[in-house]
């Protein structure tokens, strides 16, 4: 089987050299170009040497000519980039996987007030496929524009969806308190991230209103029978990787239905990972992989079903997820560059 050319746009944050950790040694892909407009000419190991006999590769420009030779190309860019470039290389016959926002989310408009940008083709929203695998497999399948899902709403609708589809929950009555590492802002320098301000400190965010939350919204109003109405709020921790989303619903189901409920949903799933009745998974437990670990729990004396999830937002948040989408587009094994075990201690 040849390998499937591969390329990479915006491969300098913590999100793209994830990308290329998990591609590099990827049985069915080649890595055929990642561009930087700040880094082009420099090669990609001086950046980052964990890479070092890894990945041979150069920066370059974004130039379109060369991303057309391509047939996948991954957008790890900043919001509001990829769309620019997007129609283009979709006539051309070039499969895209955007990790981006740009097409998340179906009400322009939405988007437009989230993202605080006009959006540049409408239209191509409403032709993406939203890559959460375990929600969407069957639409990824043959997609040729998946936007990846962000990486609070993956902790967060895996967490809600075997409730709200089994309806034995309060629909209105859904709470998120979530938890990122701070490699979730991103690799620019920014006041808030650095280790004098983020060390020994929790920080809440967004409390007002977060732009992933429509995007969870619009996910978990798939599969709920009543109108979705949630409460988020993230919140910022003095470690690197991982999320850790502790969710909330009213219920009448016993905790042995809850856990038989996530059981059945979660049967065939091969990085959701339901853990014993009575567990508590750590964000560690998945640090460097691809799985979601979760709990479910029955709050005493109340009528509140607590659910626990965590993640690597770099992993099944991000690049991880990417792939996933990758292998299932491709029909490949969905495991194929996926196979690490997560990171202990």
């Amino acid at each position: 089987m040849s390998k499937v050319k591969i390329g990479i746009v915006g491969g300098t944050g913590y999100t793209g050299v994830e990308l290329l950790r998990l591609l590099a040694p990827h049985a069915n892909v080649e890595l055929c170009c990642i561009t930087s407009r700040t880094e082009a000419g420099r090669a990609v190991s001086d950046l980052f040497p964990n890479l070092r006999a890894q990945c041979q590769l150069h920066y370059t420009e974004p130039e379109l000519s060369q991303l057309k030779a391509c047939e996948i190309i991954f957008f790890a860019t900043p919001h509001g980039v990829a769309m620019h470039q997007v129609p283009a290389l979709l006539d051309a016959g070039v499969k895209i996987i955007d990790l981006s926002a740009d097409f998340r989310l179906r009400d322009i408009a939405d988007w437009e007030s989230w993202y605080g940008q006009p959006h540049s083709c409408p239209g191509y929203s409403e032709q993406a496929v939203y890559g959460l695998p375990e929600l969407n497999r069957t639409k990824i399948v043959g997609a040729s524009l998946v936007a990846v899902p962000g990486c609070y709403p993956t902790a967060v609708q895996l967490g809600l969806l075997p409730l709200l589809a089994a309806n034995v929950v309060d629909e209105t009555s859904l709470i998120a308190d979530a938890k990122s590492g701070v490699s979730g802002a991103g690799r620019g320098a920014a006041v808030h991230s650095l280790f004098a301000e983020a060390a020994d400190s929790l920080k809440a965010y967004g409390v007002a209103g977060h732009r992933h939350l429509p995007e969870i919204k619009q996910g978990l109003q798939q599969v709920s029978s009543g109108r979705v109405a949630l409460t988020f709020v993230p919140h910022l921790t003095p470690m690197i990787r991982g999320i850790h989303a502790t969710l909330y619903a009213r219920t009448n189901a016993s905790v042995e239905r809850l856990q038989a409920i996530f059981e059945e949903y979660y049967q065939s799933e091969l990085f959701v990972d339901l853990m014993p009745p009575g567990s508590t998974p750590t964000t560690g437990s998945v640090r460097g992989s691809n799985h979601c670990r979760l709990a479910v729990h029955r709050a005493p004396q109340s009528d509140q079903v607590v659910v626990l999830s965590v993640i690597d937002n770099l992993v099944k948040g991000a690049a991880g997820q990417a792939v996933q989408c990758l292998n299932i587009m491709q029909g490949w094994d969905e495991i194929t560059g996926l196979e690490q075990i997560a990171l202990y201690p």
